[in-house]
């Protein structure tokens, strides 16, 4: 199975099609004064009353203990609807909407400013995130719909909605509309994403194609699987739970009053012209309301992204088994348990201390469901292809978007680093943490400040899903997560009864599900992909939906996936409910009971001004006792979770208390690292070499030093950010390999001193001077660009054999560096170095050298185990690397030409409608992010 991008909605843009187009033609649109108002969130009209305001502080009455210490940045910048007059005066002049990319500036400058950073200086490069907006800085203030119980204030500065309610529903109403006036456009492509009806709307090029493919696939749900999800809520938690729907109506009815304002005033987002839903003439055309059950669709997808562990369980087998076809059945296990390092002993700890056991694996597994040799097909999803949908392009697409579905777990992004106050200056917590979703135009993730009868604060939530901030802070309280990744994906391996549609459940042979979508498109403006069709086809069974067709022991099964939070993708709104809530969240407790109604996997971090706190969170299921989760499993009622219950995917979890979790810890790293000794993640690739020791030497060393400072964790952050962690972790190994001889070859003796002269100036990738486009020590990183894939496949695969190496490589690529294309991030998002081979290479070559390891390979690969022969392989590719040319190493893409190093590691932020960006310089960091020291507590 090859990899595609993890960030997948890198694919989902408004074609090159559309910008060819609007060049051409904007100034005749413009002459014939087709164009609609300028800004739809400043026009004066747009369905409320609005004036402008100065004189005194607004937007928010509710205390802040942060003392003017809490900062956070998101970019591009807050505005992410344009009208068509925007959009067209965009491609002709150049030209953008107020607040559509001024936080691109800042957020980049940090790679060159981070040096010299001081506590004065830190709002260079984010923005005073206090409540309500200073005195002179108002920019206008709307009470939507001509509501008198919220008002809407806008700062200046960047146009950042300060939402302030009198009512609950107001309130609610209130930050509905505002997330309809910055992501109107965005929310309703995911919303259509999430449904898997994306090309109907948005047009049928091939990248929309794979993209309501690959998640529909995982979350095929039925409109009356929808409305039960929020019902589920409602009924099942109370009165907070009756309290979340009336919130959610709430938001939708501001969203759809914003709609209706829009669509009168004809301000609307300009891509409803451009996709065919509006005439720019006559006005004619729909744009759909929203509903609760677009709310569930659009959760799926942000679900899918970022907080479901697990998954691969096929994968795994494929490769298990071809390490027993080599080795045999013992030592084959052996060597596939070293490559995938469930539980290293050198991997880098969240949480440091205690062990929280979690899917051990079982001495005997029992009921695993090995697929006979040769015999797994993928479940196919498109049937009936017609017209551009039967094209290379298209096929392809889709082949990439199956792969993406069902391989091993490699979700992730997302870092945090936290240090107590008893080794901070102030002696108050310090934390700079934040997610790491990608780059789009608009970003996912919106800014808003929310304040109304028991909800109290600021910070970022997914647009369409933003009726609470998600990540920010409260009055006197900050929290934020990354991705944990721990396992709540299982695969069963269902037997076939009657035909392949029937399947054996609990001795009845019960028929399958049939869920399907049937999309079709023509072109458009935006779109001009020739019309076509297809059907999306999901069998669905008690064990969730087919993934696989294969024979165990001769017998038909189908492979399924079952997901603890399917059906349950509303569940966690509690959470983040009370996590608003300023009555439940007063210190680490409220913080925990909080984040534990969440049942996405997330590690959580909290800080106020006396404590800091980590929880991870999540639905973990309880399996069968011999069961290993790993690999597939007969579906079997001995092999189910336990407690189960197939009607409505409930189940007995872990308890609290055994989840990864501290209180006032000296320090918290996470960038999706291992969560705690004994609880391993559902990826692979957490071993001795991992993105975390980026973060975890660095804070490690600020807190022996002590009196850290805002000022200093934003600079460790920040130069883990701009890391190459194969220079910074294994470049030394290898050239202690190289270097127990002399290098005689003078090309290679050119390498490795270039290469030493890299790390000897700290292995970063930066530029020479700020905004040169030129990276400093370029050809010592050219040449391990090129090196490090040449260098592990000689290393391993001569041991392992093409077959088994080959095998290994789809459960976890060789390389994710930030130009590489070909890893599962996919070029120009930012995020790197989280999957590879590091650890595999760092503790094959220490055992080589005959030096310590903990949990070392099963056995020795480099040169077969001789340090001559070793040295020898790495010489010799090293020499092939550093005789690739620039060009060959940069091959050039879309945004970039050949050769050009800079451009090809630089972060785009994928355009998701009719407003684009240039590239920015490369760095590893949360795309929304928080700097906060809250200087009392209440």
């Amino acid at each position: 199975m090859a990899r595609t991008p993890r960030n997948v909605l890198d694919r989902l843009r408004t074609p090159r099609g559309v910008h060819g187009f609007l060049k051409g033609a904007s100034v005749c649109v413009l002459i014939a004064g087709l164009l609609s108002p300028l800004s739809p969130a400043t026009a004066v009209g747009t369905g409320g009353t609005e004036k402008t305001a100065t004189a005194t502080r607004a937007g928010s009455a509710a205390a802040d203990h942060c003392g003017g210490r809490c900062s956070d940045i998101l970019p591009p910048g807050q505005n992410g609807n344009a009208t068509l007059a925007e959009i067209l005066l965009h491609q002709a002049i150049g030209t953008r909407p107020a607040h559509a990319g001024d936080q691109l500036g800042p957020y980049a400058a940090l790679a060159s400013g981070r040096t010299g950073l001081t506590n004065e200086t830190v709002n260079t490069f984010f923005n005073e995130a206090s409540f309500g907006v200073p005195a002179g800085q108002v920019a206008s203030t709307l009470r939507p719909a001509g509501r008198q119980d919220v008002t809407i204030v806008r700062d200046r500065g960047t146009g950042v909605p300060h939402i302030t309610g009198t009512t609950r529903y107001g309130t609610e109403f209130g930050a509905g509309y505002a997330a309809a006036q910055d992501r109107l456009w965005l929310m309703d492509l995911l919303r259509h994403v999430g449904r898997g009806q994306l090309t109907p709307f948005a047009g049928g090029a091939p990248a929309n194609q794979g993209l309501e493919q690959q998640f529909w696939r995982d979350a095929p749900y039925t409109e009356a699987d929808l409305e039960a999800q929020f019902l589920g809520v409602a009924e099942g938690n109370g009165e907070r739970g009756r309290q979340a729907l009336a919130d959610v109506d709430a938001y939708i009815d501001g969203v759809n009053a914003y709609i209706e304002a829009s669509d009168r005033g004809r301000y609307f987002p300009g891509e409803y012209v451009l996709t065919g839903h509006k005439n720019a003439v006559t006005n004619a055309g729909t744009i759909e309301r929203f509903k609760r059950t677009d709310l569930i669709a659009l959760a799926s997808v942000i679900g899918s992204l970022f907080g479901s562990g697990g998954g691969g369980e096929v994968g795994n087998a494929l490769s298990l088994m071809a390490a027993q076809e080599k080795y045999g059945t013992a030592e084959g296990t052996r060597v596939w348990e070293s490559f995938r390092q469930r539980n290293d002993p050198e991997a880098v700890l969240t949480q440091r201390t205690g062990s929280f056991p979690y899917l051990p694996r079982p001495d005997d597994p029992r009921g695993r469901a090995l697929p006979d040799p040769g015999s797994v097909t993928a479940e196919p999803l498109v049937h009936d292809r017609t017209g551009s949908a039967t094209a290379a392009r298209a096929t392809d697409a889709s082949a990439a978007a199956a792969d993406a579905a069902v391989g091993s777990a490699r979700r992730g992004m997302s870092n945090a680093l936290v240090v107590s106050g008893r080794h901070t200056a102030s002696g108050n917590p310090v934390a700079v943490f934040g997610p790491q979703t990608g780059y789009f135009a608009p970003q996912l993730l919106m800014l808003q400040e929310i304040q109304g009868p028991g909800i109290s604060a600021r910070g970022a939530s997914f647009a369409g899903l933003s009726m609470y901030v998600e990540l920010g802070r409260g009055q006197d309280y900050a929290w934020s997560a990354t991705t944990s990744g721990q396992d709540v994906i299982d695969g069963y391996a269902v037997e076939l009864c009657q035909d392949d549609h029937h399947y054996l459940h609990r001795g009845t042979c019960t028929p399958m599900r049939k869920v399907e979508r049937v999309n079709a498109w023509k072109p458009t403006v935006a779109d001009g992909t020739a019309a076509g069709s297809y059907t999306m086809r999901v069998w669905r069974t008690a064990y969730g939906p087919v993934t696989h067709r294969a024979t165990v022991g001769g017998k038909k099964v189908a492979y399924t996936a079952l997901r603890s939070s399917f059906l349950h993708e509303a569940d966690s709104i509690i959470g983040f409910q009370m996590l608003n809530d300023p009555g439940h969240v007063q210190g680490p407790e409220g913080f925990r009971s909080a984040v534990q109604h969440i049942n996405y996997t997330f590690n959580w971090f909290y800080a106020d001004a006396e404590h800091t706190a980590y929880y991870n969170s999540g639905d973990n299921p309880v399996r069968a006792d011999g069961v290993d989760a790993e690999f597939p499993v007969l579906a079997l009622p001995e092999y189910e979770w336990r407690d189960w219950n197939p009607a409505d995917n409930r189940a007995r979890y872990t308890p609290p208390s055994a989840h990864p979790q501290s209180v006032d810890q000296d320090y918290y790293v996470s960038w999706n690292n291992k969560q705690a000794r004994d609880y391993p993640a559902a990826s692979w690739g957490n071993g001795s070499v991992h993105r975390g020791d980026l973060l975890d030497d660095r804070v490690a060393e600020l807190v022996a030093e002590g009196g850290v400072t805002r000022a200093a964790l934003v600079g460790a952050m920040a130069e883990a950010g701009l890391a190459d962690l194969r220079a910074e972790d294994v470049l030394p190994v290898l050239l202690r390999v190289i270097g127990t001889a002399p290098v005689t070859d003078p090309a290679a003796a050119t390498a490795v001193g270039r290469l030493r002269a890299w790390l000897a100036d700290g292995g970063l990738r930066t530029e020479t001077s700020a905004g040169s486009r030129k990276y400093g020590h370029a050809d010592a990183i050219r040449t391990l660009d090129a090196w490090w894939p040449l260098l592990v496949r000689a290393e391993f695969a001569p041991g392992l054999g093409d077959g088994l190496y080959t095998a290994l490589t789809r459960n976890l690529p060789v390389d994710e560096a930030p130009s590489a294309g070909h890893g599962p991030t996919g070029a120009h998002a930012g995020s790197a170095f989280q999957y590879g081979w590091w650890s595999h290479v760092d503790k094959d070559l220490r055992s080589v050298l005959g030096e310590p390891v903990r949990g070392p390979l099963a056995r020795p690969y480099c040169g077969g185990g001789d340090l001559t022969a070793c040295r020898d392989t790495l010489l010799s590719t090293l020499a092939e690397a550093a005789g690739r040319t620039a060009a060959q190493v940069y091959p050039g893409d879309a945004t970039c030409a050949a050769g050009d190093q800079w451009c090809a590691d630089s972060v785009v932020h994928r355009t998701l409608g009719g407003i684009g960006h240039g590239a920015t310089t490369w760095q590893n960091r949360p795309t929304y992010q928080q700097v906060v020291e809250f200087a009392s507590h209440r």
